[in-house]
C-alpha cells in the first residue's frame, strides 16, 4: 500500500509534486495533489469522459472544505496564488496519506482526527468523496463544504464570466448545475442539513504546473452552493458528484462495491510483493471502454486519449501477462475496425472528429500483439476468423503503397515518410518543425516489419494458406539479408539508427535499435546481437530506462523543462523513457542465456521504481525522465506503456 507520513504531506514542495489518480473505466478521472491543490487544468475531482473514452470535462474542479469545533475553523483545502501566497493552510493538518485501495486523507484537527476518502465508481462518471469524524460520539462539529466548478472541456481553463452559469435546480439532497450554453449536466447529493445557493467565483488560483510548462495558467471557478453539516464523533458524511442523478444514501455500498472490485484485481496476484501488485492495479486503469462492448487502452494520464501504437505495445503487459484474454481480444477488435489501406489508425482524438493515421510503426506492432494473443492462448479460430483477412491486407499495402509513402523498396526493406510529418514513435512536432523525422528506413521499422513477415508466415503456415506463406518468406528472407548489409555500424558497435532514401546512414546511437535484437523474430543475433546490448547499455542505459540518444550527441538535451518548444525539442533527444526498459530486458537476457547472473543483473536495473511508485503520480509510473542525474520524473503522471513493459518484464522476464 502506498502510504505517506504527515512530514511527507507538511512538505508542501514535494507534497504538490505527489499526484493521486483514481479511473472509472470509462476515460474519466478523478486527480488532484495530495494537498488537494490543483496544479494543472487537468486536475479535478470528476473528469468525466461524456463520449467514451473521450471528450472529457472538467465538471467538479475541487472542493473548499472546512470544519469547525466549537466555532475553531480548520481549513482543509489548500490554494496557490499569484506572489507564492498559499491559501488555506490545510495541508499543515494532514497527517498522512494512502491508496487504501483509493486516497484517504487524515488531518488532525484539535484533539480529533478527520478522514477523507475519494474514489470512483466503475463504468460511471461519478465520484463519491466521503468525511469521517473519528472522534467521541458527544463531541458535535460543522463541515462546510463549497464545491468549486469548472464544467468545461479538460484542455482548457474557466475564467469569470457574467451569468454563465444558469441557477441551481435544487431539490432535496440534490442539485443540478449546468452552463447556461452547454447540456452537460453535474449532479450534487449530499446529506448537508443545510445548503445555501451562493452564486460566487474563487478568482485566479495559479496552477503551478502550468506556469512551469509555459502555458496559461490562471483559473477562476464557480461556486453555486455552500453545503453545511452538522455532524458528530463517529459520524460518515459524503458528497456524489456525477453526470447521473444519485442517491447519497448509496455512497457506503459504493465504497464497499468498489473495495470487492479493486480487491478482485490484485486477487490473482497475492503471492507476488507489493511492487507487482501495485503495478497490478495500475495497469488496470488504462484499460477502458470503447463503446458499448470492446476496450481500448488510455495512452497515459492526464492528456492522452487511446492510441494505436501505445495500445499495442502496451497489450501484453497490460491484459496477456496478466491472463486477461478476453480483454486483449476485445482491444485488437477495436481497432482492426479502422484499419484503412493497411493502417492501424495512429490516435482517436478527443473530439468527434475521426482517427488520424500517421504512424508507420503502430500496424507493425498490431501484428506483433495478435502474434502474441495466438502464441499465449492458441485461439486460432479467433485469430482466423477476425484478423487473419487484415493481417493478409496489411501485408498487401506494405507491398506497394500505403499513407504517407509506407512502401516495401526493392530490398525488401520498409521506407516511411514525407516532409512535415512524423510516423515513428520519436514524433515531437512543434509547429511545422518534426524535431526528429528519420524518413527513409529507421532501424526499428526494419525490426517490426520483419517481425511481422515472419509471424504472419507462421500463421499463414498453420490456416494452411501455403501461398502467403511462402510469399511472407521469401520477402522476410531478403529483408534480413539486406538490414544486415545496410545497418550494421561497426565504428559504434550497433546499428544506424536510420538509413535516407539516398543512402545516407544516422549514426546517432539510439535506443531504437534495441529492438533488432528484443522481437521474438530477431533481425540481429549472435555476436552483433550482443554489440548491440552492450552499446545501448553503456551510453543509453539509466535507473528509469534508456535515454533516446547518447549524451555525447550535439543534440543531446539533459533536462526535459521550459515551455512546449524547449520540452518537445528535447521529448527524444535524450529524454529517457521506462518503457524502453522492457525490450532492452527481453534482449539482454536472450543475448545472455537468461543466466542467473544475467537475471540477478536485469532485476537491479528495475529497482528504481520500487520507490518512484510513491514520488510523482502515486502507485502509477511517469511517462519520461530527465536524461540527467538526478533523472526528475515527467510529462504524464501515469503512462501505459510504462507500468506495461515493467510489469511484463517482472510476470515474465525476471522470474
Amino acid at each position: 500500500m502506498i502510504s505517506l507520513d504527515e512530514a511527507a504531506c507538511r512538505d508542501l514542495t514535494s507534497a504538490t509534486r505527489r499526484e493521486w489518480l483514481e479511473t472509472n473505466g470509462l476515460g474519466g478521472y478523478a486527480s488532484t495533489t495530495i494537498t488537494g491543490t490543483n496544479t494543472r487544468r487537468y486536475h479535478g475531482l470528476l473528469v468525466a469522459a461524456t463520449r467514451p473514452p473521450t471528450e472529457r470535462s472538467v465538471l467538479l474542479s475541487k472542493l473548499e472544505d472546512k470544519l469547525l469545533i466549537n466555532d475553531q475553523p480548520f481549513d482543509l483545502s489548500t490554494n496557490n496564488y499569484e506572489g507564492g501566497t498559499v491559501h488555506p493552510h490545510g495541508y499543515l493538518l494532514a497527517t498522512g496519506f494512502r491508496l487504501d485501495p483509493f486516497p484517504v486523507i487524515t488531518y488532525r484537527v484539535g484533539d480529533y482526527t478527520l478522514e477523507k476518502t475519494i474514489f470512483m465508481v466503475q463504468d460511471e462518471n461519478t465520484v463519491v468523496i466521503r468525511y469521517r469524524f473519528d472522534a467521541p460520539p458527544d463531541v458535535r462539529a460543522t463541515l462546510e463544504l463549497r464545491p468549486l466548478v469548472a464544467l468545461r472541456n479538460y484542455h482548457w481553463l474557466s475564467h469569470e464570466e457574467t451569468d454563465a452559469f444558469a441557477p441551481a435546480e435544487v431539490e432535496p439532497g440534490l442539485l443540478r448545475i449546468m452552463r447556461r450554453n452547454d447540456a452537460t449536466a453535474l449532479y450534487l447529493a449530499h446529506d448537508a442539513e443545510h445548503s445555501y445557493l451562493d452564486n460566487i467565483w474563487y478568482r485566479q488560483f495559479v496552477l503551478l504546473e502550468e506556469r512551469a510548462r509555459g502555458f496559461d495558467y490562471h483559473e477562476d471557478l464557480f461556486n453555486p452552493v455552500l453545503l453545511v453539516c452538522e455532524l458528530q464523533g463517529g459520524e460518515t458524511r459524503s458528497l456524489v458528484a456525477s453526470t447521473e442523478r444519485r442517491d447519497v444514501h448509496d455512497a457506503a455500498a459504493l465504497e464497499a462495491q468498489e473495495r470487492t472490485s479493486r480487491a478482485q484485481v490484485v486477487a490473482p496476484f497475492k503471492e507476488r510483493d507489493e511492487y507487482v501488485q501495485q503495478l497490478v492495479v495500475a495497469a488496470d486503469q488504462f484499460i477502458v471502454r470503447r463503446g458499448r462492448d470492446l476496450h481500448t487502452v488510455i495512452a497515459g494520464y492526464h492528456w492522452f486519449t487511446d492510441w494505436g501504437r501505445d495500445t499495442m505495445i502496451s497489450l501484453p503487459g497490460l491484459a496477456l501477462a496478466l491472463g486477461r484474454a478476453d480483454v486483449a481480444r476485445e482491444i485488437l477488435l477495436a481497432f482492426v475496425a479502422y484499419l484503412n489501406q493497411g493502417i492501424l489508425p495512429n490516435r482517436f482524438p478527443d473530439t468527434d472528429a475521426p482517427p488520424e493515421y500517421n504512424t508507420v510503426d503502430g500496424t507493425l506492432w498490431f501484428v506483433h500483439a495478435v502474434g502474441e494473443l495466438l502464441r499465449r492462448t492458441d485461439d486460432a479460430q479467433f485469430v482466423r476468423q477476425h484478423f487473419y483477412e487484415a493481417l493478409r491486407d496489411i501485408i498487401t499495402w506494405h507491398e506497394h503503397g500505403t499513407h504517407y509513402q509506407i512502401r516495401m523498396t526493392d530490398d525488401g526493406l520498409l521506407r516511411a515518410g514525407e516532409p512535415g510529418v512524423q510516423l515513428t514513435w520519436m514524433d515531437a512536432k512543434v509547429g511545422d518543425y518534426v524535431v526528429t523525422p528519420r524518413a527513409g528506413k529507421p532501424v526499428e521499422i526494419q525490426a517490426l516489419w520483419y517481425n511481422a513477415l515472419r509471424t504472419i508466415e507462421e500463421i499463414a503456415r498453420r490456416f494452411g494458406d501455403e501461398q502467403t506463406s511462402a510469399h511472407v518468406c521469401a520477402i522476410a528472407d531478403g529483408t534480413r539479408a539486406s538490414f544486415n548489409g545496410l545497418f550494421w555500424d561497426e565504428q559504434n558497435g550497433g546499428l544506424y539508427d536510420c538509413v535516407s532514401d539516398e543512402g545516407v546512414p544516422d549514426a546517432s546511437i539510439r535506443p531504437n535499435q534495441i529492438f533488432a535484437v528484443s522481437l521474438p523474430h530477431a533481425l540481429v543475433t549472435g555476436a552483433r546481437a550482443r554489440r548491440v546490448v552492450e552499446t545501448v547499455e553503456r551510453k543509453l542505459l539509466t535507473p528509469y530506462g534508456l535515454r533516446t540518444l547518447a549524451p555525447e550527441s550535439a543534440d543531446y538535451r539533459p533536462r526535459y523543462e521550459g515551455d512546449a518548444y524547449a520540452r518537445d525539442t528535447a521529448y527524444h533527444q535524450g529524454t529517457v523513457w521506462p518503457w524502453l526498459l522492457g525490450p532492452f530486458i527481453t534482449a539482454y537476457l536472450k543475448t545472455n542465456e537468461r543466466t542467473a547472473a544475467s537475471l540477478d543483473t536485469a532485476r537491479g536495473w528495475t529497482q528504481g521504481f520500487r520507490a518512484h511508485l510513491s514520488a510523482a503520480g502515486l502507485g502509477q509510473v511517469s511517462e519520461i525522465f530527465d536524461a540527467d542525474p538526478p533523472h526528475t520524473p515527467r510529462g504524464c503522471i501515469a503512462q501505459a506503456w510504462s507500468v506495461a513493459e515493467l510489469l511484463r518484464c517482472e510476470l515474465e522476464e525476471l522470474t
